[in-house]
């Protein structure tokens, strides 16, 4: 009976395995899991201004994943992180989007009529 038990045990670890090795890729490509990836996996910072806003947003190469840092001066200063879906910011009235392919775009909304 002891083989049997053995292979039963070495069957249910490499289930085991198979599962958390599946579970560990899928997150990882969804972006649900910014920390694991590699500084040489981002592109070089990209910047823009948005007057009077400057700012840099920076690509992932192995997944679906961006980067933005937003600053006002020195009043201000947001960041963005865009793993896997669409992440957005607001702040002194203007909403920042940031979507998983390094697109930034900013909005003021415009006044409501009353």
């Amino acid at each position: 009976m002891q083989p049997n038990r053995h292979r039963t045990i070495a069957g249910a670890l490499g289930l085991l395995a198979v599962v958390l090795i599946s579970f560990t890729s899928l997150f990882f490509f969804q972006g649900k899991t910014p920390g694991l990836y590699p500084e040489r996996s981002w592109g070089p910072w990209r910047s823009e201004t948005m007057a009077p806003w400057s700012t840099h947003v920076r690509i992932n190469s192995w997944m679906h994943a961006a980067q933005a840092r937003i600053h006002y001066g020195k009043a201000e200063d947001i960041h963005l992180d865009a793993y896997g879906e669409t992440r957005d910011a607001t702040s002194f009235g203007t909403v920042f989007t940031l979507t998983p392919e390094g697109r930034l775009t900013g909005k003021k909304p415009s006044p409501s009529v009353q």
